[in-house]
Order: structure tokens, then C-alpha cells, then sequence
């Protein structure tokens, strides 16, 4: 009988600490996107008039975008520092400094001068703290996830490795949510102060976001593969990962393409879309993504518990097929102008159909990759692959929208090939795991 306790016991206080670390990763996580998706939320509504003045507005959208995008371009940077040292050092300290840069920079955007005050500096500025950002949010999505997959049992890595994954939904939440709030100001005390008040605030997140991540214990498959580390010799984990899983980088880069495409234009694009191709309240078109957001908070988890029980390639296959299949009809509904079918348009494809492939894509990339390179593999998939899927998303669909008299088409178009790339990625993935 006290084997039996002492067993329950044992299992108990395993729970406990998958759930302690779990909760920890998404209170951090949340407020790492809440900081960098803030930036994509006023890109096309603010930064285009303060920062990037022209006499073209598309010229000035394009540019406000392209800083958007750099912050993707610094993705990579950050995920190989940060998986190198946490890798070799460990996850734990990792997230507690990208959680600091992030969170810093972030503030200085909301004390930054405009072009008007200081001229070419302020985008010259603008751009350095956006690259301090990428270079953050780089190293802690693959270690907060990391954090979760290695402390959970194996046959609910999908579930656990899918919470901190909600962080992406209720960051999304909290910067659309403050921003539709603010923007119900009058217009010029809102370019004025108001939309700075939602960088500024980030400093009280993480502050709170640093103590309960100092209070946790580090991964314990890192603590076994650095033990076995020292008894042979040490390479660069970088390298290492290269040799080793060459294929495994390329397929998980192409799963990864629908992903931060189809996020990207119903997060960051839909916005412009809704506002200035449609004609609807910007105030309307914050709320509508704020509601897809908490939709998916339920649905990630969701599936990526499903993706414990069917597999994670094939959870994510069958998602990519359904994102190409929902892209065109969303999009005409969004057209209409009707607020419900707006809403429906943006809810059902973005907040039901998208975390089909999110929720299981963290286990999924982590399933590619033994712990000594680990942190280096996940994050390197995620962020390097993130400057064409993601970075440069609004910029090209912008881009299509002119060139095809501001008709979805081309875009839309443009979203299925990204899937059907990821889908047959997923499946080659599924085949190798299986081979």
C-alpha cells in the first residue's frame, strides 16, 4: 500500500509541476505577443502618419509594414542566440531575458518622438526597437513551449505543448482589445497620447510576467541531455542541428508557411481591409479580431489535444486543407460590409479553423528534433521560416490588393498556395515519422 501511495504521490507532484511551468510559460508568452502583436495592430493605423509620412498613403502603409516586417527578419537572430544558450545553459534563464528585451523595447516605442519632432531619427529608432522585439519574441516562443512539451508525459505533449500557444490568441486579444478601446478617443488625442499608453503599460506585464518565471525549475529532459552532454564532446548547437536534421528544418519551415500567413491576414490585414477597402469603423474591425482571438483560446488547446490521440501531422495536414478551403468564402463575406457576416467571416475560418494548425504546432516542430539542439531546432523553424510567412504577409497582400484593383482574389489565391505547401508538408512529415 505504501508503494502504491508513494507512487500516487510521485505522479501528483508531477502534475503539479507540469501545470505550475505550464501556467507560467503562458502568462509569459501572453504578454511576449501582447508586445509585439501591439506593433502590428497601429502599423497601418498609426506608425504610417507619425513615422512615415509621404504623399502616397499606400507609400506610407508599405513602409510602416516594412518595419512590421523586420521585426520577422530579427526572428532568427533570436532564436539562435537564445536556443544556443538555452540549449547549453538552460530554458529557464533564457525566458526570463527575452521576456525583459522584449518588454523594454516595447516601452521606448511608446516614448518615442515622431518624425514631426525629430525627423529621420524617429523611423531610424522605430526600426532598432522593432528589431529588439524580433529578437525577443525569437527566443521565447521556443523556449516557453519547450518548457511545457519537456515537462509533460509523453502522450499529452500535443495538450501541454498547445497552452502556451494560447498566449498568441489572448496577446492578439489584449492589443486589439486595448486598442479598440483607445481608439475610442477623439482621433487627436488619440495619435496624440492615447495609442502610447498601450506600449507604456506593457512595463507593469512584465514586471509581474518576470516573477513568475524566476519561480519555476528548469526542463528536466534538459537537465538528462546535459548530463549526457558531458561525457562527450560539445559542438555548436546550431551546427549540430544542421547535420543532423537537414530535411526535418526544410519540412517543418514549410508546414510552418500557413500558419503565419493565414494569421497574418486575418490579425494584421483584415484591419486595413475592414477600415479602408470596405469602409467599416476601425473601433469595429478591433473588436471583430478581439472575438476571433477568444474563440480560439478553446479551440487551441483543442486540438492539440487531438493531436495526442490521431497524430500531429495528420491534425495539422487536415487543417492546412481546411485554411485553403475557408480563405475565399471569408473573404466575401468580409466583403459584404454586413457587421454580422463580418464577424462570421473572421470568426469561423480565424478563430475555429486556424488553431487546427496552432495547436498542435509546437509538439509538432519539437517532435523534429532530440533535446541537445532542441530550443536551437524549434525556434530556428518557427522564427527563420516566419520572415516568408509571416513578415512580409501584409506587405504582399497589400501589394495584390493594388495590383488587382483592391480585389481579394490574387490574395486569397496567394493564402492556398501557402497551405497547400504546409499540407504536404505535414504529410511528408507524418511518413518519416512513420518510416
Amino acid at each position: 500500500m505504501a508503494v502504491t501511495t508513494a507512487g500516487a504521490n510521485a505522479f501528483g507532484d508531477r502534475e503539479h509541476d507540469v501545470k505550475k511551468v505550464v501556467f507560467a510559460s503562458l502568462v509569459g508568452s501572453t504578454i511576449e505577443w501582447y508586445d509585439f502583436f501591439l506593433y502590428g495592430v497601429v502599423a497601418g493605423i498609426v506608425f504610417n502618419k507619425l513615422y512615415f509620412p509621404a504623399d502616397d498613403p499606400t507609400i506610407s502603409v508599405l513602409l510602416a509594414y516594412a518595419t512590421f516586417a523586420v521585426g520577422f527578419v530579427a526572428r532568427p537572430l533570436g532564436g539562435v542566440i537564445f536556443g544556443h544558450f538555452g540549449d547549453r545553459i538552460g530554458r529557464k534563464t533564457m525566458l526570463v531575458i527575452t521576456l525583459l528585451l522584449m518588454g523594454g523595447a516595447t516601452v521606448l516605442i511608446g516614448l518615442l518622438p515622431t518624425y514631426d519632432q525629430i525627423g529621420i531619427l524617429a523611423p531610424i529608432l522605430l526600426l532598432l526597437l522593432r528589431v529588439a522585439q524580433g529578437i525577443g519574441i525569437g527566443g521565447e516562443w521556443g523556449g516557453a513551449v519547450l518548457m511545457a512539451y519537456e515537462f509533460a508525459p509523453e502522450n499529452k505533449r500535443g495538450f501541454y505543448a498547445s497552452i502556451p500557444q494560447i498566449g498568441l490568441s489572448l496577446g492578439l486579444f489584449m492589443a486589439s482589445g486595448v486598442m479598440a478601446l483607445l481608439t475610442m478617443m477623439p482621433d487627436e488625442a488619440f495619435m496624440a497620447w492615447g495609442w502610447r499608453a498601450a506600449f507604456v503599460a506593457s512595463i507593469v506585464l512584465v514586471v509581474l510576467g518576470t516573477w513568475i518565471r524566476s519561480n519555476i525549475g528548469e526542463s528536466p529532459e534538459f537537465k538528462k541531455a546535459k548530463a549526457e552532454s558531458r561525457a562527450k564532446d560539445q559542438g555548436l548547437p546550431f551546427v549540430d542541428m544542421l547535420k543532423r536534421y537537414p530535411a526535418n528544418i526544410v519540412l517543418g519551415m514549410g508546414a510552418r508557411y500557413i500558419d503565419g500567413v493565414f494569421f497574418n491576414v486575418f490579425a494584421v490585414f483584415s484591419i486595413l481591409y475592414l477600415t479602408k477597402y470596405v469602409g467599416l469603423e476601425r473601433t469595429f474591425a478591433l473588436w471583430t479580431v478581439c472575438g476571433a482571438a477568444i474563440v480560439m483560446v478553446v479551440c487551441i488547446p483543442f486540438f492539440g489535444r487531438l493531436s495526442d490521440r490521431i497524430g500531429r501531422p495528420r491534425t495539422y495536414a487536415i487543417g492546412s486543407l481546411l485554411l485553403a478551403l475557408s480563405v475565399f468564402p471569408a473573404f466575401a463575406l468580409m466583403s459584404t460590409g454586413d457587421p454580422l457576416l463580418v464577424i462570421l467571416g473572421i470568426a469561423l475560418p480565424f478563430g475555429i479553423v486556424y488553431p487546427m494548425c496552432y495547436g498542435p504546432e509546437a509538439a509538432l516542430f519539437a517532435d523534429l528534433f532530440d533535446p541537445s539542439v532542441r530550443y536551437t531546432g524549434v525556434s530556428f523553424v518557427y522564427q527563420f521560416s516566419g520572415i516568408f510567412a509571416s513578415g512580409i504577409t501584409p506587405m504582399i497582400a497589400t501589394a495584390l490588393m493594388a495590383a488587382n484593383d483592391n480585389d481579394p482574389f490574387w490574395l486569397c489565391a496567394y493564402v492556398v498556395f501557402a497551405a497547400l505547401v504546409s499540407f504536404v508538408c505535414a504529410v511528408l512529415i507524418g511518413r518519416r515519422e512513420r518510416g
